[in-house]
């Protein structure tokens, strides 16, 4: 009986990048443990219809309460999207409570786990008597300046950015100033304020359970497992990965039919995530640096965004025709060499399809895993968030990826640079190192998944704490 088997409460933070990889971990507690799940969806002020049919369609082990979202309007509307996170968590907390007591009194309710910006909840946890853990969902490098931000914050009084030295955290290759994760560079900002409050509450989980795996970070793994106790335990449980794709849209059927028409391998997949956005300018030089390229491509472009921010968090669907900013003449001169889609394609699907050769990401932690999981290397293009910091591991420590250089002056990458990258990765010496090393994570990534591998390992310990301590 579902009533019987220990379970489990999860708080993901609002936006479907954060509530992929939690149901993922949610179907491994399900299928492999014996467990059952609530999920508790918090809103951010927009309601999200593909976050609902999402957690609609899981399976029946894993149920969902959707709270109320709360009261927005004493909020700038330039506030950053972590401080808008950070808030619906603390604004939420006595709905959180009641769906965790009625929970409580109905469940074997074991454990509450929150993610990166979900610290608040723990005093949920608390009161109930519950193990309080964090999900991660990105890199061990970017946990390891979350769990080394307080003391960072003492240690440094100017602004990160001008810093005359690259940042060097434990195990980790040294990350440039500029590189740092876009809430940490503002000080002034209030999201750097929320963001150091989550930090200082790190150290108050019983575990931080991360999707990353240990052939993939071993320095950054390796070196937070060394500082145990000054920071929880740390459980590498990933690569965990959205399986097939969870909805369809115009024109996805007819990109695989396309590629189905390509060469094998001879395609440059181009998609800058569900939030990712290009100023005109620079999508301009994007589209032209890939004409230039002579590469097949299949490009997922979403309407340019000319505001300071690059991330249209919760909305994957472009307001306007993207396919009316490309510049004069390109789909024609492009025909039967590239194709354009707008707004969304099957990710999934595309980077699994024999003609996909590489993938020009945005840098988003899914979008990387995927890659790996389905050996597909990269042109790195960070936009904001971590995507940054991802770049710089992708780079210049596990050497799956190829980054442009922009030009500082102007603020873009220029089309002469893109052609060189693209060509440089699919048809180049540099292409077929990335290739091979590649080649190298993808096999290691599927052993880690498997009974015995080290990720395997993890979820299994994290699964016995939970059962263990509901018997005590």
């Amino acid at each position: 009986m579902e009533e019987n088997r220990p379970h489990v409460a999860i708080l993901p933070s609002p936006g479907m990048g954060h509530l992929i990889p939690l149901a993922e971990f949610a179907k491994r507690l399900v299928l492999q443990h014996d467990f059952s799940v609530t999920f508790i969806a918090l809103s951010a002020g927009v309601p999200s219809k593909e976050q609902k049919a999402y957690l609609d369609a899981l399976p029946k082990s894993i149920r969902y309460h959707q709270l109320p979202s709360p009261n927005f309007d004493d909020v700038p509307a330039d506030a950053k999207i972590e401080t808008r996170i950070c808030l619906s968590v603390l604004r939420s907390l006595p709905d959180i409570r009641e769906v965790v007591k009625n929970l409580k009194e109905t469940t074997r309710l074991t454990a509450l786990v929150v993610d990166l910006f979900g610290t608040d909840a723990f005093d949920v946890a608390k009161e109930f008597e519950l193990d309080p853990f964090i999900f991660f969902p990105t890199t061990a490098m970017s946990l390891s300046l979350f769990l080394h931000l307080p003391a960072i914050d003492q240690a440094i009084s100017c602004e990160y950015r001008d810093m005359p030295e690259p940042l060097k955290l434990p195990g980790c290759v040294p990350i440039r100033p500029k590189d740092l994760l876009d809430p940490i560079q503002d000080r002034k900002n209030e999201a750097y304020s929320w963001l150091l409050h989550q930090a200082r509450r790190y150290v108050q989980a019983k575990g931080i359970i991360i999707n990353s795996f240990l052939d993939l970070e071993p320095g950054a793994l390796n070196a937070l497992k060394e500082e145990i106790p000054a920071v929880p335990p740390v459980y590498p449980v990933g690569p965990l990965l959205q399986s097939g794709s969870s909805s369809a849209a115009v024109g996805g059927d007819d990109s695989l039919k396309w590629l189905d028409e390509q060469p094998a391998g001879s395609v440059l997949f181009v998609s800058f995530g569900s939030g990712g956005t290009l100023s005109s300018e620079q999508m301009t030089e994007l589209a032209l640096g890939l004409e230039m390229s002579d590469q097949r491509f299949l490009w997922v472009v979403r309407s340019p965004n000319d505001a300071v921010t690059n991330a249209s968090f919760f909305n994957s669907q472009s307001s306007k025709d993207p396919l009316a900013f490309l510049p004069a003449g390109f789909l024609d001169r492009t025909k039967g060499v590239g194709r354009v889609v707008s707004s969304w394609a099957p990710q999934v699907q595309i980077l699994d399809h024999g003609s996909t050769g590489g993938f020009l990401s945005h840098c988003g932690w899914n979008s990387i895993l995927e890659s790996i999981v389905k050996d597909v290397p990269l042109i790195v293009w960070p936009l904001y968030a971590e995507q940054r910091m991802n770049a710089v591991m992708l780079v210049e420590d596990i050497k799956v990826a190829i980054r442009p250089e922009l030009n500082e002056m102007r603020g873009l990458v220029e089309r002469h640079e893109i052609a060189r990258v693209v060509k440089a990765l699919m048809e180049g010496e540099e292409g077929k190192k990335v290739r091979n090393r590649m080649r190298e994570l993808n096999e290691a990534g599927a052993k880690v998944l498997a009974e015995g591998g080290s990720s395997y390992k993890a979820l299994s310990e994290v699964a016995s704490l939970w059962k263990n301590r509901e018997h005590k």
